[in-house]
């Protein structure tokens, strides 16, 4: 779980875009870390189209979580096992916003733990006031051009707007 007794985590996944709820897990997580690295994903799990490139992703990220030096922002491709063993950590974090969520990341834990036997995930749920909030919801949202203020940073919702503009 650690460098040097420095425990370091990882928290996976597309994070296109970065919600509230993604920001609330990654903050919440760093009470059971040290660090905390928020790893954009270039090989998805699921079949999904993105939005923002996997490089302005984690340019929103770095914007989001610039208040926080614990967070760094990075892509991976490849197995998460792998990428955790290259940055020096053991551990997961994933967010569970529903049930409907748990029974895909328990079989993404169980998977990654047959991996690497050292592998953990911890599961966090976020504040409920975002719990029925996706990174999808927040782009269909604001693709019909409702206000997804309290859903995203004001980073991310200033990003949406010139993305879903246009040229």
């Amino acid at each position: 779980m650690s460098r040097n007794g420095h425990t370091i985590a990882i928290y996976p996944g597309s994070f296109d875009p970065i919600t509230r709820g993604h920001e609330d897990i990654a903050r919440r997580a760093l009470r059971i870390c040290d660090s905390l690295v928020v790893a954009v994903a270039r090989t998805a799990t699921h079949v999904k189209s993105g939005l923002f490139s996997v490089e302005e992703r984690v340019a929103l990220l770095e914007e989001v979580f610039a208040d926080e030096p614990r967070i760094s922002s990075v892509s991976f491709e490849g197995l998460l096992v792998d990428f955790a063993k290259e940055s020096g950590a053991n551990v997961a974090v994933r967010g569970l916003r529903a049930v409907s969520d748990f029974e895909y990341e328990f079989q993404m834990a169980q998977m990654n733990q047959e991996l690497w036997s050292d592998f953990e995930t911890v599961f966090l749920a976020p504040e409920v006031d975002y719990s029925f909030v996706s990174s999808s919801l927040v782009r269909q949202v604001a693709s019909l051009g409702g206000e997804i203020g309290r859903f995203v940073s004001p980073a991310v919702s200033r990003a949406l707007r010139e993305k879903l503009s246009g040229p």
